[in-house]
């Protein structure tokens, strides 16, 4: 079974379609290429959301 899933690799910047590379070095799986290339910035946004619920309680 192929994986058709996208992936960012963090050292490289490097998106892919299938996990290449290290799991210690990949984000994802994200559903297709363009959200595989904003895995920084929604991993920003996550956190950020974190951050505000952790200081709500």
């Amino acid at each position: 079974m192929s994986d058709e899933q996208w992936y960012y690799e963090i050292s490289t910047g490097t998106v892919t379609q299938g996990k290449h590379g290290s799991v210690f070095d990949r984000m994802g799986p994200y559903p297709d290429e363009e959200t595989a290339r904003r895995a920084l910035e929604i991993a920003k946004e996550r956190n950020a959301a974190a951050d505000e619920d952790d200081a709500d309680n």
